[in-house]
């Protein structure tokens, strides 16, 4: 069956910025979306996602979901409180971590709203001007029940007249590039998202597939205008943090990590350079139970790893004592860490240092020179995590202003997101040029400079930086 009219595809998030991707395709008879993500940093980031999904979200015929990381996915219970009753495609091991992240998504805001109730009271406000969670485990829970797992590479018809591909974005476990045909009047029409993709090369996950032609190319630029370091410089600077932190400062090392992925290969990475005798034996503490969980999670996707990470683990299970990572199970057991004076790595959510328990070790940590601090993931505007790369010199956690003596360290090699090489690359496996391209997922200066380095070296000329609710006629 074909469908009348024309494609319209409207970008509501990720357009200017990197988080909150959410972008609608209509035409006559169809109506979808793709991502439904929250967005995060800075003080206005709850009213934007009290006000997005402004559409009828009840006329939607199915979602697609590119990944479960929370700007992607977060604003999806949300959806199914406002009317929302269809299904939620995703690949079955994105499925499963969202049985993670949007009951945790979901817990944070719960007990949020409770400590800044009683803060409230304390103050004699009596709960005035407060901001209730924009959704609770409960209403979690139900939009759970409309998840459904798809394959990658098995083509998925969600409506009459619509295919639909998942192809592996190598960006975190389960994470899809998607091909969307769509059979129209006049003719089929292939729309492509890129979600996040992954950096080619790097550990654990495979690298992304390349997509061949599209009529609408959708990409995202995170990483638009800068270049990743080598991962051997990466490592180089991993062990110089290990060695200053642990030989002379004696302190410990506060890893801040996301814990679907960025965790995972942090670990993978500390476990090589112990294997090759670069770091000493380690112990490593994992404070995050939403962490262990898909630590669990991708252990059971072994088929999607790269050859060199079955490989590592292998010799890790041959060698438990080199490599103890311990994950906490407990309230009590994580608080039972701040006793440790030195020698211990502790990684803890969230990776933006925004909620979480990371906040609580930062709390802690922040304050001691013999502390180090590694910044191993991508920091948007306006979180915690952004102002200490910046430079802060106090934070306020928990209500209180936190002096920064401790060292923070950037390590930018261990990044989820392709660089602008890598997404060059990535673009010049089109065999020819897609009739339209928006660059999405990035902040301005960053989406700009790809947008003008596809045009520099491809000489596309349909080339344009998203703009918020912008229609694009396909």
């Amino acid at each position: 069956m074909s469908l009348q009219g024309k494609i319209q595809v409207s970008m509501h998030g990720a357009a200017g910025e990197v988080t909150g991707s959410c972008t609608l395709v209509e035409m006559e008879g169809l109506r979808f979306l793709v991502d439904c993500g929250m967005f995060q940093g800075g003080g206005d980031a709850y009213g934007k996602n009290q006000r997005a999904l402004a559409f009828d979200v009840r006329h939607l015929d199915f979602v697609l979901l590119t990944h479960a990381h929370i700007d992607h996915s977060g604003l999806l219970p949300r959806l199914a409180m406002l009317g929302y009753r269809g299904p939620i495609y995703a690949t079955a091991a994105t499925t499963d971590l969202l049985q993670v992240l949007l009951l945790d998504s979901a817990h944070i805001q719960e007990k949020e709203s409770e400590w800044q109730l009683r803060r409230s009271h304390r103050s004699g406000r009596g709960g005035r001007g407060l901001q209730p969670p924009l959704y609770t485990v409960t209403q979690a829970q139900e939009c759970l029940k409309l998840l459904r797992a798809v394959d990658y590479d098995t083509p998925l018809h969600p409506a009459s007249g619509v295919s639909v591909r998942f192809r592996d974005a190598g960006h975190i476990l389960g994470s899809a590039i998607l091909e969307v045909q769509i059979d129209t009047a006049d003719g089929p029409r292939k729309l492509v998202f890129s979600g996040d993709l992954g950096q080619p090369g790097r550990p654990v996950l495979r690298d992304p597939e390349f997509i061949a032609e599209a009529d609408l190319l959708c990409i995202e630029s995170t990483y638009g205008n800068r270049v990743h370091r080598p991962l051997e410089d990466t490592e180089a600077e991993l062990i110089r943090a290990f060695e200053h932190t642990f030989g002379e400062k004696r302190g410990n090392i506060i890893i801040p990590a996301f814990a679907v992925g960025r965790t995972q290969e942090i670990l993978y990475v500390l476990g090589g350079l112990v294997r090759q005798g670069r770091l000493p034996h380690l112990k490593i503490y994992v404070d995050s139970p939403m962490a262990d969980a898909a630590t669990r999670i991708t252990l059971k996707y072994r088929h999607l790893w790269d050859d060199e990470t079955r490989d590592l683990m292998a010799w890790q299970e041959a060698n438990p004592q080199a490599v103890r990572v311990h994950f906490t199970a407990d309230v009590e057991e994580s608080m039972a860490l701040n006793d440790i004076r030195e020698g211990a790595v502790i990684i803890s959510a969230s990776g933006m240092c925004d909620a979480g328990r990371i906040k609580h070790h930062l709390a802690y940590n922040l304050p001691r020179p013999e502390s180090t601090v590694l910044i191993t993931g991508f920091q948007a505007a306006g979180t915690l995590g952004r102002r200490l790369v910046d430079g802060a010199r106090t934070v306020r956690l928990f209500g209180q202003i936190v002096p920064v003596r401790a060292d923070v360290h950037t390590i930018g090699g261990l990044s989820a997101h392709a660089d602008q090489q890598a997404l060059l690359d990535w673009v010049g496996h089109f065999s020819r040029a897609p009739g339209l391209v928006r660059v999405v997922h990035g902040e301005p200066e960053a989406a700009q400079a790809l947008r003008d380095a596809i045009e520099q070296r491809y000489g596309w000329a349909n080339v344009a930086v998203a703009r918020c609710n912008d229609p694009v006629i396909v």
